[in-house]
């Protein structure tokens, strides 16, 4: 039986000012899908989300939500979906509840309604016995609960999350997990999520896309994504020019990748542990020492590295790099 599409996006593009943010994407989402858009800041991630939202036209290509045109139906789209963005939305002066009263008018939902969603999307996120505090007194992960309460409160097909624990602490990031892990089996709300945390699109996501410079570089759920690595993944630490030794290792039948950046190697390999020994021993023929060793399977750290050459920390870093040499060049 196939599966009914909660979203459809083909050969999107988005481009500002000459700069390609969304470089001709494509991917569907299956209703009551949890959908995770995964790369480091200034991917394009944002982008397609705001696209998606009607809050951005696309230069070109076509976007489905709900079985609407985003760009000729914006208005049911826009009744189609709840937005959590990156940046705080609430107002600190309201209580909880004044929040969501606001909030849901804005939809209008009556007095009866209103009252009876309110109730039940604070029940979801466990904050009914706060909702008459002011939010000004709110910690960080009940702010961010709140906002997913908020964007549930007129029931919306698809739900946007838009780095939805960024600035929490780990604890708080995990709560925030499990809320969204029971609203999407509770109420079976289909789910886009971007981030840039590994472990939390692992953890959530049924698919994952890995965008890197507004392109899609991988697709599928996160296990599949792993096991196309296959094997284990040997990460060594060396000193020394390690080109002659890289080049040797790559002839290895059992090697199946090799990923060196700066004095790190990584070497997807068959039976990692009793290749480990062989590996060590060979380094000191190519005057290359190896300070450090650590063997463990695939992550999706491992499968970014793989499609992109870099971690996610090493792009974001780049990038940061890249916005300073801009400033400078503009007198910023």
């Amino acid at each position: 039986m196939e599966k009914e599409l909660a979203i459809k996006v083909e050969n999107l593009v988005k481009k500002f000012n000459g700069f390609t943010a969304v470089d001709n994407i494509s991917f569907s989402v299956d209703k009551g899908e949890v959908f995770g858009l995964l790369g480091p800041n200034g991917a394009g991630k944002t982008t397609t989300i705001n696209v998606l939202s009607t809050m951005l036209g696309a230069t070109s290509g076509y976007t489905e939500l709900a079985g609407y045109d985003v760009s000729k139906h914006k208005n049911e789209v826009r009744r189609s979906i709840g937005v959590v963005f990156q940046d705080p939305a609430l107002e600190s002066k309201l209580t909880g509840r004044e929040n969501l009263e606001f909030h849901s008018m804005m939809y209008g939902l009556g007095k009866k309604d209103r009252d009876e969603r309110i109730d039940e999307v604070l029940d979801l996120v466990e904050l009914a016995d706060k909702a008459g505090l002011l939010v000004e007194k709110y910690s960080g992960g009940m702010k961010r609960r709140l906002e997913i309460a908020r964007g549930l409160i007129h029931r919306p097909k698809v739900l946007f999350l838009d780095e939805p624990t960024l600035g929490l602490d780990t604890q708080t990031r995990r709560h925030i997990w499990d809320y969204v892990k029971k609203l999407n089996k509770e109420i079976g709300t289909t789910i886009i999520l971007t981030t840039h945390y590994m472990e939390e699109a692992d953890y959530l996501c049924d698919r994952i896309a890995i965008i890197d410079h507004g392109k899609i570089v991988a697709l599928d759920t996160p296990e599949k994504l792993k096991e196309v690595l296959g094997g284990d993944v040997i990460s060594l630490q060396v000193s020394g020019d390690a080109s002659g030794f890289i080049k040797r290792v790559r002839e290895f039948d059992w090697v199946k990748n090799v990923k060196p950046r700066d004095d790190l190697i990584d070497l997807m390999v068959e039976n990692g542990e009793k290749r480990i020994a062989e590996i060590v021993c060979m380094a000191p023929q190519y005057s290359v020492t190896v300070t450090s060793v650590n063997l463990h399977r695939p992550s999706l750290e491992d499968v970014f590295l793989n499609y992109t050459g870099k971690t996610i920390r090493e792009h974001e870093a780049s990038s940061l790099d890249r916005g300073r040499v801009m400033r400078r060049m503009h007198g910023g």
